[in-house]
């Protein structure tokens, strides 16, 4: 029996010797390998470890949590005894639940032990692409390394689950300069569990390395219209997160302030729009196999053909409402691409903007939003141009969704999500 499983094993008879009847408990281990550079030299190696556990305990219809890295005998009954006296003093609210039985289940995913000789190569072959293509580009850091993860999990209701799962995570930190001229910063990531096949290649490596050459000598923009915005997939998925969340989310569905709150069944969107989480596509690298609530994961798609399908709740909030929950814990986010090329859909932009990342407050419960473009181009007569800065750009979430002028073919397939190019009409792009 591992170390880990004797853990669970004392943390389950620590529950039980304290007649806690329903409970959900994890225990936890990694080992990272991490390999630093600083500018063009290799600096920093080191291995990480880390551990932890997890408890939640309901009793007489409280619920109570804690959470630690001592993985002692010691820490672990104090770990229940802070639990149980959070539930003491919380609320009584029958809500508060775990998923039933899910059954007995080993997850082994992705590349569980690390080839770091390939892994160096592949790092060293990533600078030398770099200087070869971008030589305006300098990285300042990149962070690359490799996790090694065992989780267990377990419930009063019956549900076991013993993940193992290993990935590489490639972190970029970059600017571009041409003499006296030089831009901000920008980051570009990626995780993969094959080390086939050049780094460069893989994600938005590319684009974002060619899009920060071109931002050396950017342009204030000047005016106001109303124009096309084409969203990056980087970009993109912060707009997703907040359309979500400001739509169909648990907070806004618990309080009853969701636009989408009786929208279940209707169209909210383009019919070409489908977004959803699915930890089993394949690119994705270790998907979720296990929602917070002890749920096994399962695709489940929010809009499909533009009709919502689902709100995202978790446990509480669809027993607080009498809703479905969803078995996703809204990570591995997919987004189906569309059928025009990228070129194609800038072909037939008379004037836009290709943004790059946003910069903006909390969109209000009616979805307007209003923030900075960065890392922003100017499209004019179906070319991108210059670069452009002290741009904002103002629209609301739920519109964007209704009048998409065209999502691309291209995707981002960063690892944790795979996005398209979304091109949407109406968005207003003021300058200086």
């Amino acid at each position: 029996m591992s170390e880990l499983n004797k853990k669970a094993d004392f943390l389950e008879s620590v529950l039980k010797a304290k007649s806690v009847e329903k409970y959900a408990l994890s225990v936890r281990e990694s080992e990272k390998q991490e390999l630093n550079t600083e500018g063009d030299a290799f600096k920093l190696m080191r291995t990480v470890f880390g551990g932890g556990a997890g408890v939640t305990v309901f009793a007489a219809g409280r619920k109570g949590t804690a959470s630690g890295n001592d993985l002692s005998e010691e820490g672990l009954t104090a770990l229940v005894e802070s639990a149980l006296a959070a539930a003491e003093s919380a609320p009584d609210d029958p809500a508060h639940d775990i998923a039933p039985d899910q059954g007995v289940h080993t997850f082994t995913q992705g590349a569980v032990k690390a080839d770091f000789d390939t892994f160096f190569d592949r790092l060293e072959e990533l600078q030398a692409d770099i200087a070869a293509e971008y030589p305006c580009v300098h990285v300042m850091e990149m962070v690359a390394d490799h996790t090694a993860g065992h989780t267990i999990y377990r419930n009063s209701n019956g549900t076991q689950a013993d993940s193992v799962s290993g990935w590489y995570d490639v972190t970029t930190e970059f600017s571009a300069g041409d003499g006296e001229k030089n831009t901000g910063l920008e980051y570009a990531f990626q995780r993969l569990d094959s080390l086939e096949g050049k780094l460069i290649d893989l994600g938005d490596f590319r684009r974002k390395f060619d899009a920060i050459q071109r931002q050396i000598d950017p342009a204030p923009l000047s005016g106001k219209f109303e124009g096309t915005t084409v969203f990056t997939p980087g970009c993109l998925l912060d707009f997703i997160g907040m359309t979500l969340d400001n739509y169909a989310g648990s907070g806004v569905v618990l309080d009853g302030t969701s636009l989408w709150l009786d929208k279940v069944g209707e169209k909210v969107a383009d019919e070409r729009i489908t977004i959803g989480f699915d930890p089993f596509d394949s690119r994705i690298v270790c998907g979720e196999r296990l929602t917070g609530d002890g749920y096994l994961s399962e695709p489940v798609n929010v809009i499909e053909n533009g009709v919502l399908k689902a709100h995202m709740l978790s446990l509480y909030a669809a027993n607080k409402t009498g809703r479905p929950v969803m078995k996703s814990s809204c990570s591995d986010l997919i987004m189906k691409p569309g059928t025009e090329s990228l070129e194609d859909i800038l072909a037939g932009i008379e004037k836009g903007l290709l943004i790059g990342g946003f910069s903006g407050g909390q969109p209000g419960t009616n979805g307007e939003f209003s923030g900075v473009a960065k890392n922003s181009f100017l499209i004019e007569h179906g070319r991108v141009t210059c670069a452009v800065t002290e741009t904002m750009i103002n629209g609301n979430l739920g519109d964007m969704l209704q009048h998409v002028r065209g999502i691309s073919k291209e995707t981002d397939d960063s690892g944790v999500f795979s996005l398209p190019y979304l091109a949407v009409d109406g968005i207003v792009i003021s300058g200086k």
